[in-house]
């Protein structure tokens, strides 16, 4: 038997494929597929089945693509929001087999009301199952969001929480296979690795260690970020992905090209690369934090150009972009250090210090905003006397509450988040921004000076 893990860099995203005896089986698929049918050829296997864990919100599912590709069944659990032609209802109790294998769905709803977990059969052992794959319903240090259904807070946390004793049942010998791992919108107390067990789990996730009550409370207390495209995402995902997405290398621009463009101009090279020169307007987006806030900043059908050190780099933004549904990339330029030395105007994006930051609080002149835009959490746990919060992705709809007469610097825990508002501030009419450089890391480091709740947000 084989079992491989595939894993989507920014979206922390997990899927994973499972053989015998020349039969495979694929769960939770990317839409850029076409490395589970290698994976499967190398293997000498033939994927027959696809199991879908749930609706995904975060990106757009494989499934119905590699089915086209295969020839594969793709299993779906019951209670979808709306019918999904493409894939059959698999329900409690019932099985699929691939060679050897044999895989068990459990309900497990809670994330949402279609969750199906499945749990891998040893065949050869009296002791039960040796894996399952959780899906969003158990991480690793973590469990599933419940905040899609608000209208019903207490009865989704109520539905994980005896899903999550469905998996405990499974026995402490089962590995965990879950859908994602840290740095993923679907949880925000993942651990920084992608194996466990439900043994481990059972004794170290402090959510395994509630009781029901306390479970629903602490669940329906929990603060979670929800991006504009996971309506875009839950939509595509309905309906079925035609294809696998923009692949290559997107056709390179001149910088004409790119002054005459109407539409997003999106820099995906490093933060710091930016800070130092970028195209006029565009917005910072780094190929690593592209999944996390493109869908905050981007509308579904803009069609986009790309700033990119080279050919390589604009080739893997293009495929990223694609995981979430934006397939209109227009082209890419990488020709801006040779631009600006040829005249052409370009903009920059100042940073300060911890001390700078100090000295313009004590001025306290009236003319400077210190911008945090790291998460609620984050900001409740400590932030800078006389900031004002307002998270990154959130920028397009609360900058109204922000002067741009007057002088703002962003800070988050780095300047990563930092530096990508403070872009696109600049390219929506805040002229005099520039970046916390090391952040709340700098300034707990050498000021120390912080105050926790609710404070200037």
């Amino acid at each position: 038997m084989f079992l491989e893990t595939v894993k989507s860099e920014g979206l922390a995203h997990l899927s994973y494929i499972l053989g015998a005896d020349g039969e495979a089986v694929v769960v939770d698929p990317r839409r850029d597929c076409e490395v589970y049918v290698e994976i499967a050829r190398s293997r000498g296997a033939r994927i027959v089945h696809i199991l879908e864990t749930h609706r995904n919100e975060d990106l757009v599912s494989g499934a119905p693509v590699l089915a086209k590709m295969t020839g594969a069944t793709v299993h779906h659990g019951p209670n979808p929001e709306a019918p999904i032609a493409w894939a059959q209802t698999i329900r409690d109790g019932e099985a699929v087999e691939a060679g050897p294998l044999r895989l068990h769905a459990i309900e497990t709803p809670g994330h949402t009301y279609d969750h199906m977990a499945y749990a891998i059969e040893d065949r050869d052992s009296p002791h039960g199952h040796v894996g399952v794959f959780t899906g969003d319903a158990l991480f690793v240090g973590d469990v599933g969001r419940t905040d899609f259904y608000p209208d019903e807070a207490e009865k989704v946390a109520a539905l994980l929480f005896d899903s999550l004793q469905k998996l405990l049942a499974l026995g402490d010998q089962a590995i965990i296979y879950p859908a994602h791992g840290a740095g993923s919108v679907c949880g925000s107390g993942m651990a920084d690795r992608e194996f466990s067990t439900i043994g481990h789990e059972r004794l170290n996730n402090p959510r395994l260690q509630l009781d029901r009550q306390t479970f629903v409370r602490a669940k329906t207390s929990e603060h979670h970020q929800y991006p504009p495209y996971f309506r875009a995402m839950e939509r595509i995902n309905i309906a079925g992905a035609a294809d696998s997405g923009p692949a290559g290398t997107p056709a390179p621009c001149t910088a004409a090209a790119v002054a005459a463009h109407d539409g997003p101009v999106v820099d995906v090279r490093p933060v710091n690369a930016f800070q130092g020169a970028h195209w006029p307007g565009s917005l910072c987006l780094p190929v690593g934090m592209l999944s996390a806030f493109a869908g905050w900043y981007l509308e579904a059908e803009a069609e986009i150009v790309l700033v990119a050190d080279d050919g390589g780099q604009a080739a893997e933004a293009t495929r990223r972009l694609g995981r979430i549904g934006f397939d209109r990339v227009a082209g890419y330029f990488d020709g801006l250090v040779t631009a600006t030395a040829g005249g052409q105007a370009f903009g920059h994006l100042p940073v300060v210090g911890a001390a700078e930051v100090a000295r313009r609080r004590r001025r306290n002149a009236g003319d400077w905003t210190l911008l945090d835009v790291r998460d609620i959490d984050e900001w409740t746990e400590g932030h800078i006397p006389g900031a004002v919060h307002a998270y990154v992705g959130r920028l397009p709809d609360q900058a109204d509450r922000l002067d741009p007469e007057r002088r703002i610097t962003t800070m988050c825990a780095s300047g990563a988040r930092a530096t990508v508002a403070a872009g696109w501030l600049k390219a929506n009419g805040f002229e005099d921004v520039d970046v916390f450089l090391g952040s709340m890391g700098a300034w707990r480091s050498r000021q120390g000076e912080v105050e926790s709740g609710p404070g200037g947000g």
